[in-house]
């Protein structure tokens, strides 16, 4: 897993944000439209979003230290949650609020052709932010779905940039909507009502993001491909099985194996050390994130309250 792709769609999704934010700012200044200074906030917020992400891979690639041995690899999951909490306060409970206040205190619209054309300059925006996000995903995704691959990528940067551009499209629809019929009816209340659903839909996005963060921040297994390949690759000459296998993310592109494995009866040192020496340089040439080996030579005992399976739980 390369995180290339994910600073480049991070990339091209803070420049269409910034310059969407900038032409949403002026629209909301000419028009008074609530939805355009929600949309205008989220914009910001989204920008925040991705130097945020863009500052956790840098970091992330810092140095082990002996105070974090493991080295810093979280860090990028550490910064995908602010991002999903900065989405949810800065962005979904601003636009909750501003659109409540607008259907209690509705404002009449100036100018509703403006805020009609920068709309649509904003869609096709971020509709090239989000076609980059999906080119740069499809090599990771695999045969998963869109779904799956935002629930089980490692990286967080494509996901979280994916699901920003799909709900900064989804924005800007319900934005036009509530700016079009409040123009339609004469009444403004359609706009907050548009803002309000801005609001509730950044919330809901922001809440799965924060879901999945969490799951990485606690630290989640290899993914089944590579603990497949993991298996397969510890058994060799001087291994006869496996009797337990652990594994757990230490960033997108680390992965932590332990095991025990059953060595031959009567081996010597020297070819235990030969066997499991051999073992981790199978795993790491099958699974190059594999960087973090540790392996307890054992011989096996069917006891009842010894795990047996090689599997973990993904």
């Amino acid at each position: 897993m390369s995180s290339g792709g994910g600073s480049k769609a991070v990339l091209a999704a803070l420049g269409a944000n910034l310059g969407i934010a900038v032409i949403k700012f002026v629209a909301f200044a000419v028009t008074g439209s609530s939805s355009m200074l929600a949309e205008g906030v989220h914009s910001v917020v989204d920008s925040g979003n991705q130097v945020l992400l863009l500052v956790g891979a840098k970091r992330s690639q810092r140095r082990a230290t002996p105070e974090h041995p493991f080295g810093y690899g979280r860090d990028r999951y550490v910064y995908g949650f602010l991002v999903a909490l900065m989405l949810f306060s800065a962005g979904g409970l601003f636009a909750l609020y501003e659109g409540i206040e607008k259907i209690i205190h509705p404002h009449h619209l100036d100018e509703v052709a403006v805020a009609l054309i920068v709309l649509a300059v904003a869609i096709g925006l971020e509709s090239f932010s989000l076609r980059t996000a999906i080119h740069e995903s499809r090599e990771l995704k695999g045969e998963d779905g869109w779904l799956a691959f935002i629930r089980h990528a490692k990286i967080p940067d494509l996901p979280v940039v994916l699901l920003e551009d799909v709900a900064a499209l989804t924005g800007l629809v319900l934005a036009l909507a509530g700016v079009g019929l409040a123009a339609l009816t004469d009444n403004a209340v359609w706009d907050g009502i548009g803002t309000t659903g801005i609001g509730v839909l950044l919330i809901c996005v922001a809440c799965l993001l924060v879901v999945e963060t969490k799951s990485l921040l606690l630290g989640e297994s290899a993914s089944p491909e590579a603990l497949i390949a993991i298996e397969a690759n510890l058994v060799g000459p001087g291994v006869d099985r496996i009797i337990h296998l652990r594994t757990m993310h230490l960033g997108p592109e680390e992965l932590l194996v332990a095991a025990k494995l059953a060595i031959p009866p009567g081996s010597s040192i020297e070819q235990i050390s030969a066997s499991i020496d051999a073992a981790e340089a199978r795993v790491r040439a099958a699974v190059p994130a594999a960087r973090v080996i540790y392996i307890e030579p054992d011989l096996f005992v069917d006891r009842p309250d010894e795990d047996l399976t090689a599997r973990t739980s993904p």
